[in-house]
């Protein structure tokens, strides 16, 4: 057929794809309805197959079509990753990193890293983002950012993990509390406290080994407050509100009327990770697990 296939018609079955509505699709690409039709047709029988099963009231992707859409959405994101580049060469920039990271990485690990970084690569753009452990994942395998930095154990099979930072954690409390350094013995003398910590959310993995350290204590914490940021927690510990158990990464805040005690002695450590994907093809990104 002399029909051909070019980025719009793309574009085209994407929206369809994503919204399995001709209307809601055509509305959104600002084209008529018969007209988004008119071009899924003639894409189907330019790739002859049928991408969507259609009836009176529903739409919906054909297994064809539901490689279609993941296998075009991440090229597509490739591609727009490419004309970015583009422009940043343009720009006199030599590319872009885009880094996504848990808060705790923020305080030495990702700042010591970009100095380091920056020092034969000065022309680069990094674009840093905070997000929990699964955010990043999911950005990482959709190509929306090319590395990140978690708290996690294991990541899915199309991603590389790396750990960089190995740590303990630490009690925070009020900076009035009666227990400090000195006469710390063990978090038994807590179990009538109440607790602040992370949310599962922000990663299960990381909750898990926090609540090993209150099994092996022998005592189910009583949680008075889950937040996804350690300024939270200070906030809320400042205020009375409970007491935290942070990384000793995170036991580096100032400005806060709280107090930090090492728990040193006890098995759990946690680690912070690299992550990124095998199939990402920045050269930065290269250069900068290189340097981890």
């Amino acid at each position: 057929m002399s029909y051909q296939i070019e980025l719009r018609h793309i574009k085209y079955f994407l929206a369809v794809a994503e919204e399995l509505h001709f209307r809601r699709a055509a509305e959104k690409l600002f084209i008529s309805q018969p007209g988004l039709s008119t071009q899924i047709k003639h894409l189907e029988e330019e790739l002859g197959v049928v991408l969507f099963e259609r009836n009176n009231r529903n739409v919906s992707l054909t297994n064809a079509g539901k490689y279609l859409k993941e296998e075009l959405s991440l090229q597509l994101k490739e591609l727009s990753n490419t004309f970015t580049n583009a422009k940043l060469l343009h720009q006199g920039k030599k590319g872009e990193l885009r880094i996504g990271y848990v808060g705790s990485a923020m305080q030495d690990v990702i700042p010591n890293l970009l100095l380091n970084f920056e020092k034969n690569h000065p022309d680069i753009l990094f674009d840093l983002k905070e997000f929990d452990n699964q955010k990043q994942i999911e950005d990482l395998l959709s190509f929306s950012i090319d590395v990140g930095f978690v708290r996690l154990e294991r990541v899915p099979r199309t991603l590389e993990i790396k750990s960089i930072l190995k740590e303990f954690f630490c009690l925070v409390l009020p900076e009035n509390h009666s227990i400090n350094k000195e006469n710390f013995k063990s978090l038994e003398q807590f179990k009538e406290e109440q607790f602040i910590l992370f949310d599962s959310k922000y990663s299960a993995s990381y909750h898990e080994k926090v609540m090993q350290i209150f099994d092996d204590c022998g005592f189910a914490p009583i949680i008075s407050h889950n937040t996804i940021h350690s300024d939270s927690i200070y906030k809320l510990v400042e205020n009375n509100f409970g007491i935290s158990i942070v990384p000793k990464s995170l036991a580096q805040k100032r400005g806060y009327k709280i107090k930090f005690v090492d728990l040193d002695m006890i098995p759990q450590k946690t680690t912070l990770s690299v992550i990124w994907n095998k199939k990402n093809g920045n050269l930065i990104l290269n250069d900068f697990l290189e340097l981890i």
